[in-house]
C-alpha cells in the first residue's frame, strides 16, 4: 500500500526537496526513482506496523504520509551520497515514531484494524511460581 505519493513530498517539503531524484543531472525530478523510494519506504513501513496493524489500512492517516516522504527521501538521497545529517535525522525520526507505534506507546488515527497487542507469533506461556524442590539447600550442604 502506497503512503504517500510525490505531490505529497512537495506538498511537505517543496519540489527543491526532490532535488535528490535527479538521477541524470538535467534538472528534471526522475519520477520512477522518487515511485521506487515511495515504495520501498511503503515496505519499511509495513513491516513494522505489520504487528499491531492488520494491513491493509483503511485510511492512510498524515503521520504516515509524512514518515514515507521523511524515509523516501533519505533513501533517495543515500543513492546519490548526497545524504545530509537532517536527511538523517528525519529517518530516524521516522523509525522512532514507528517504534512507539509497534510498542503501543503511539497510535495510527483513523487507520483502523489495530490489533491490540503486537502478535508475538505463539501463545502466552503461563507464569511458573512454584518448581522442585531445591537439591542443592544449606541443610542439605551442611558437613560437605
Amino acid at each position: 500500500m502506497a503512503y504517500a505519493t510525490q505531490d505529497d513530498i512537495v506538498a511537505l517539503y517543496s519540489r527543491d526537496a526532490l532535488a535528490v531524484a535527479d538521477r541524470d543531472g538535467d534538472g528534471e525530478i526522475d519520477a520512477d526513482a522518487v515511485a521506487r523510494a515511495l515504495a520501498e519506504a511503503a515496505g519499511e513501513i509495513d513491516a513494522l506496523i505489520a504487528v499491531r496493524y492488520a494491513l491493509p489500512l483503511a485510511a492512510v492517516p498524515a503521520v504516515l504520509r509524512r514518515v514515507a516522504c521523511d524515509i523516501a527521501l533519505y533513501r533517495l538521497a543515500l543513492s546519490r551520497d548526497v545524504a545530509t545529517e537532517e536527511h538523517r535525522r528525519r529517518y530516524e525520526d521516522a523509525l522512532s515514531f514507528l517504534g512507539k507505534v509497534v510498542k503501543g506507546h503511539a497510535a495510527l488515527p483513523g487507520a483502523g484494524g489495530a490489533t491490540g497487542e503486537p502478535d508475538m507469533g505463539a501463545a502466552p506461556q503461563p507464569i511458573v511460581t512454584k518448581g522442585p524442590e531445591r537439591q542443592f539447600s544449606r541443610d542439605k550442604m551442611q558437613g560437605l
